[in-house]
């Protein structure tokens, strides 16, 4: 990633004290506009749209993230939104599957096809693929995926017949860089399962996405980022999207927008009317997934967690593990564990000191409403407070 912040930018200004936000004001800040102050009203649609997608590489995680923010959310309204095409899973910021509302697809692939295109020109793939015709491989792959949704490893083969020269699952990246693809359901639906298949946006959608260059500008969804994760730095969009060289864009917008500075520094931009709520106010316990938003959104990620703790949480393979917060910081992680007809909550903090005695009951009763959310009909449910994460 290119940093863009030059190094006077990084030193601290003679500005007034007001200016600077300190790590647990950006966190209130996030939590407001990531609903997990307190849960929100919306739509699955709506919700999504505001969090500007939702990491969703793994089934499950949307659903818990929609729980953990939602006031009337079951997951009967997540599997429908998928099931009639209101939300889709594709890939999107970073490169990777996101959930969102079929509306986004259209805002926000045609900004990112160009950081995806700069990705597989990187890849091992690409070696692969030398001397290919790419429009007749992206139009014989568009094909084959319009007569049926495909798996990767089936279209690889398909797509091999044709250009038997060069590797099946080379073939098959190359159709998914390219031409934006949706995972199809019965995948990602609660209570069902299935390989992950996939189809063409405009199959799917039934309409094309525009490749005018205009729909390439980054600006609206750089303030649709600040929007649901401001006050930000310019790195820090950088981080959430992969895209490079928002500085320029930035500065485009900086007419409409207001400028702060973090504790070391940097300055952070953000829309002038977004919620920047008290450092005190109180902040819930919360259960994130596997993958959440608030974990992956910054190149900075001190307002939601210390180092030690992102070594812990973000393992080497890619993982990132679900988050228990504790005054809206994360203190333990949590997984869900099924042993015949019996779910347990397990949940590790990261430091040996306990939790308080009121911390205890409200992470129970969160706790609590997460089990009735999960458990099948006829689960025994059980809560386990416990030991500190080997990796600590």
């Amino acid at each position: 990633m290119v940093d863009e912040e030059s190094a006077p930018e990084r030193r601290r200004t003679s500005r007034a004290a007001d200016d600077i936000l300190s790590t647990c004001a950006l966190n209130r800040a996030l939590l407001a506009r990531q609903m997990l102050l307190q849960r929100e009203p919306l739509s699955v649609v709506d919700a999504v749209e505001r969090l500007v997608g939702m990491q969703a590489q793994a089934p499950w995680p949307p659903y818990y993230g929609l729980w953990s923010r939602l006031s009337t959310f079951n997951a009967a309204d997540l599997g429908n939104a998928l099931v009639n095409r209101e939300v889709v899973r594709i890939v999107l910021q970073r490169g990777t599957i996101h959930l969102v509302s079929a509306a986004d697809v259209y805002r926000l692939r045609p900004v990112l096809q160009g950081m995806l295109e700069r990705q597989f020109a990187s890849s091992l793939w690409v070696r692969n693929l030398s001397g290919v015709d790419l429009p007749a491989l992206i139009a014989t792959g568009c094909a084959l995926l319009a007569e049926q949704p495909l798996t990767f490893a089936d279209l690889g083969a398909a797509l091999h017949a044709h250009f038997p020269a060069h590797d099946p699952d080379s073939l098959a990246q190359a159709v998914r860089t390219y031409a934006p693809l949706v995972q199809v359901p019965p995948r990602a639906v609660w209570g069902q399962g299935g390989l992950a298949r996939h189809t063409t946006v405009d199959t799917w959608l039934g309409a094309d996405i525009s490749h005018d260059p205009a729909d390439a500008v980054p600006d609206a969804v750089i303030l649709r980022y600040l929007a649901a994760f401001g006050p930000a730095s310019v790195r820090d969009m950088q981080a959430w999207s992969k895209l490079t060289r928002l500085k320029v864009a930035v500065e485009r917008l900086r007419p409409q927008l207001v400028t702060f500075r973090d504790d070391l520094g940097v300055e952070l931009f953000d829309l002038p009317d977004a919620p920047r709520p008290d450092p005190d106010t109180p902040a819930p316990v919360r259960f994130l997934p596997d993958f959440d938003n608030v974990l992956l959104a910054y190149a900075d990620r001190r307002r939601m967690m210390t180092d030690a703790q992102r070594a812990v949480i973000f393992s080497k393979n890619g993982l990132i593990s679900a988050t228990v917060t504790v005054d809206g910081f994360t203190a333990a992680l949590w997984r869900l564990v099924r042993e015949r007809r019996t779910l347990t909550l397990v949940i590790e903090p990261f430091t040996p000191a306990p939790f308080s005695a009121a911390v205890v009951d409200e992470m129970q009763a969160e706790g609590a409403r997460l089990l009735a959310f999960a458990a099948e009909e006829g689960d025994a449910v059980d809560l386990r407070i416990g030991p500190v994460p080997r990796r600590m």
